[in-house]
């Protein structure tokens, strides 16, 4: 197994509504904000390189919404989906899984482009997985989700056929954790690899700087339920050395965890190609 880290590029989002209650003279010590209360963030996925498959964990914003979309999160960077995959070796066509945590546009953007103005999956030859609960939650959106639930990233997916249940299904590439806070059933993908555990924390854990149990966001529509989640979850990452792969830290990549008199603190902090060194 080889893992590859895709680079989607960069946006923004209010630093206030990634830190929810944590005062902005706190949190901007951790990502400092521009003059529109604007923090900087990544759009990580990964890719694993596993014998004859390819799995590919989220896909980003995408590139098919039109300019006023995209004025709103400021998208910079060097890197886009696409192109890191090919630097990575691989063409769209080789991709074999697409496994989406959930459905919120910066996760799921990138899985349908826009090609001769129809609507059609980015990787033609791969299953796309998800979780019936969370699909039936993402189409039927509740008020403060509806402008994350894009129909189209999702409705191209369900009509091509290749949208799959990881319940109905056998996926069997790694093992994942669901959680509820941020949205319903959102999952974590566990992965072993060179003798250590990674779990990509997508939006449980959006950047180092959410460790402490009180940053949550106020996109997640259950932030107590976060709060208990991520205390387990940390508990079990200290406990077992997991290591955190981060989706939207912007500096950091990947870190791992320890006990201390505060709780759960960060103890290593590195890139992902420096695991197994």
């Amino acid at each position: 197994m080889k893992l590859h880290l895709i680079d989607n590029g960069l946006f923004k989002l209010d630093g206030g509504a990634m830190f929810g209650v944590v005062p902005q003279s706190i949190w901007k010590k951790q990502n400092e904000p521009d003059a529109n209360n604007m923090c900087t963030w990544a759009m990580r996925s990964l890719l694993i390189e596993d014998s004859n498959s390819l799995t590919l964990i989220d896909t980003g914003i995408g590139t098919k919404q039109d300019a006023k979309f995209f004025s709103h999160y400021h998208l910079h960077g060097d890197g886009s989906l696409l192109k890191s995959i090919n630097k990575a070796g691989f063409e769209a066509s080789e991709i074999t899984d697409v496994f989406l945590t959930h459905f919120h546009f910066d996760h799921v953007g990138g899985a349908v482009s826009r090609i001769s103005d129809q609507l059609c999956p980015t990787f033609a030859n791969s299953y796309y997985w998800t979780n019936e609960l969370h699909l039936e939650w993402a189409i039927n959106p509740n008020a403060r989700e509806k402008a994350s639930f894009l129909r189209d990233n999702i409705l191209p997916l369900l009509e091509s056929g290749q949208l799959k249940f990881t319940e109905k299904e056998t996926f069997d590439k790694f093992e994942y954790f669901k959680m509820d806070g941020h949205t319903e059933k959102m999952m974590l993908p566990k992965i072993y690899y060179l003798g250590q555990t990674i779990v990509f924390v997508s939006d449980l854990i959006p950047s180092i700087a959410h460790i402490p149990l009180p940053y949550v966001m106020s996109y997640d529509v259950r932030p107590l339920t976060t709060m208990v989640e991520k205390k387990e979850f940390l508990h079990d990452a200290a406990a077992n050395k997991w290591i955190l792969f981060f989706q939207h830290d912007s500096i950091n990549e990947c870190c791992t965890v320890k006990f201390s008199e505060k709780g759960v603190v960060v103890d290593d902090i590195f890139k992902l190609n420096e695991i197994g060194q």
